[in-house]
């Protein structure tokens, strides 16, 4: 029987805690690009993270307002936010709060402590209050979730006057990048390498991010192999158990 042969190194090749290199050799003729394509999708699709969805500046009716002794606008602040990587633990939702007064440089630091959640920047610069009288007041709403979440396609909210939505970037993994190279194997030169190079948000280790995107790939393409009959009978379980 001719088998279509598996790679057999996967080596990881640490850059910082937030970056490597992902090594996969030696892979069937053509499965370079299919395999490759596929784990850079999921890798930055499909891992869950968490993201700023609301905001609200205590004195501000919305996003095109200014804040009195604050050199940046509404807008720009909400750029700066957009960037704060937060990580979740244990909940599904929460809320920072920030209040200072004076001049000073908010950093994402200056965010209250919340045992729930943690800043993976905290040097992040938020906004520069420019004079003694300056008194800024921030709510975020964090949440966690998948992928790209723009305002317009979430479900719509009761709309609180002063509160800001924010469009979201859940995903962990802020880029990916691969190539494939041949490598010979026996007589055969056609084979593929593939190079993965991934960089995440701090809230996940390289690895575990591949190795998490690896197991999404398997369970999809499990499903795949089970007959129609088996796949609803899973589905009449999962209906029963909820």
């Amino acid at each position: 029987m001719l088998d279509i042969s598996l790679p057999q190194s996967i080596r990881f090749e640490r850059q910082s805690d937030m970056e490597a290199t992902v090594t996969i050799e030696p892979c069937f003729p053509g499965y370079g690009l299919t395999l490759g394509n596929a784990m850079r999708r999921i890798l930055l699709s499909s891992l869950p993270g968490a993201a700023v969805t609301e905001l609200k500046i205590r004195g501000v009716q919305h996003e095109f307002s200014t804040a009195a002794h604050v050199k940046e606008d509404v807008v720009e602040i909400l750029t700066n936010i957009k960037q704060l990587r937060p990580k979740l633990l244990d909940t599904e939702k929460t809320t920072l709060k920030l209040s200072l007064k004076g001049k000073h440089t908010v950093k994402a630091s200056d965010f209250q402590i919340n045992s729930q959640v943690e800043i993976m920047n905290p040097d992040l610069v938020i906004a520069t209050m420019t004079d003694e009288a300056a008194s800024l007041n921030l709510d975020l709403t964090i949440e966690a979730g998948l992928g790209y979440l723009p305002v317009e396609t979430r479900e719509k909210r009761e709309k609180e006057i002063g509160r800001i939505q924010v469009d979201a970037v859940f995903s962990p993994v802020r880029n990916v990048s691969f190539k494939t190279e041949h490598v010979r194997v026996g007589g055969v030169t056609n084979y593929d390498k593939i190079v993965l190079g991934i960089t995440t948000d701090g809230s996940i280790s390289p690895e575990d991010a591949f190795r998490k995107s690896a197991q999404i790939l398997v369970d999809q393409f499990q499903r795949l192999t089970q007959s129609s009959d088996d796949a609803e009978t899973e589905k009449s379980q999962l209906s029963v158990a909820s």
